[in-house]
């Protein structure tokens, strides 16, 4: 089998996008002509019946009707995280013998020729082992796609700082043919056999950073991927502001949750560590200003996240609520 397509839902979070999110998927998997694939669904709500189930099942009916794939739902009725899920996900893909992988988040809209564009790249190129497509902004709320970069995949800086390239910049082409670290976990097609040995994501980063933290160590290990221009979706990304520099990133903070907060705290956190031994002396130099920033801040702003020392002291620990 050529691709198996996986995403995750969560509660109401992803609930409220699948009557968008799921006629666009398949919309762009038609223009796979004679490829197979598989759709792969795993729900993390803490409820078995849900409206994500609901959803799917509705959807699926109108797929029997037209004879096409099924999408293959599956849950436990527990969050097991970002990292897990896809873990799980990808094992079944695993197991259907899919040479390439998608990841996507049901928050996101597809142009019809997203998907094959990624296929073609990966076709085209043995030594990738991933491709980013464009992500642009999409307001859910106003119904409307923008022109406003929200990733075009990973890159790194100084004192293992990880962004999303040109995120929050007008689209005008720019960094079409820019370097990349690897895709952002809103979407990216991986070649399942240049991975490596399972589990792909490190689970004990739960949510957030995991990505990141997969990018990097493709990268150390001498994997390549890129950005695809030609293949487009648009991203919801939650508490997302305008302006620029640090006003713009508090903004920004302000408007995530305290679980999410800690998530991103924890494992920056966990990131230095794990890669420590990596770095050179210019970059410990930077992460020890950085950590040390972070643990100033939060004293003085944000008490609640010194919690999490004790989880970035024992990262198998799983931060799933924040009081």
């Amino acid at each position: 089998m050529k691709l198996a397509v996986g995403f995750i839902t969560y509660n109401e979070t992803s609930a409220k996008y699948l009557a968008d999110f799921l006629p666009s998927l398949f919309k762009a998997l038609e223009f796979l002509s004679s490829v197979d694939y598989k759709v792969l669904a795993w729900d993390n709500s803490e409820s078995e019946n849900n409206a994500n189930r609901l959803a799917v099942e509705s959807f699926n009916q109108e797929l029997a009707l037209k004879n096409a794939n099924l999408i293959k739902y599956a849950t436990r009725g527990l969050n097991l995280g970002f990292a897990r899920a896809y873990n799980i996900l990808m094992a079944q893909a695993q197991v259907v013998g899919a040479e390439y992988f998608l990841i996507i988040n049901p928050d996101t809209l597809l142009e019809p020729a997203a998907i094959s564009e990624l296929v073609r790249a990966l076709d085209q190129n043995s030594a990738l082992v991933s491709v980013s497509p464009k992500i642009l902004r999409w307001d859910f709320a106003a119904r409307q796609k923008t022109k406003i970069i929200d990733s075009c995949g990973l890159i790194l800086k100084s004192g293992l700082r990880f962004k999303d390239l040109g995120q929050g910049e007008a689209d005008h082409s720019q960094l079409d043919q820019a370097p990349i670290l690897g895709p952002s976990g809103a979407a990216g097609l991986f070649r399942l056999s240049a991975l490596g040995v399972a589990p792909y994501f490190d689970e004990r980063f739960f949510m957030y950073k995991e990505d990141c933290d997969l990018a990097y160590r493709l990268s150390l290990a001498g994997q390549v991927s890129r950005l695809v221009p030609t293949a487009i979706i648009y991203h919801d990304r939650t508490a997302t502001t305008s302006g620029a520099g640090l006003w713009r990133d508090l903004r920004s903070r302000g408007q995530k949750s305290r679980l999410i907060r800690a998530w991103s705290f924890r494992n920056q956190h966990f990131i230095f560590v794990k890669y420590w031994k990596n770095q050179n002396f210019v970059n410990k130099l930077e992460i020890v200003f950085r950590a040390l920033s972070m643990l100033i801040f939060s004293l003085i702003l944000e008490q609640f996240l010194l919690k999490q020392y004790s989880y970035i002291l024992n990262p198998k620990k799983v931060l799933t609520n924040v009081k």
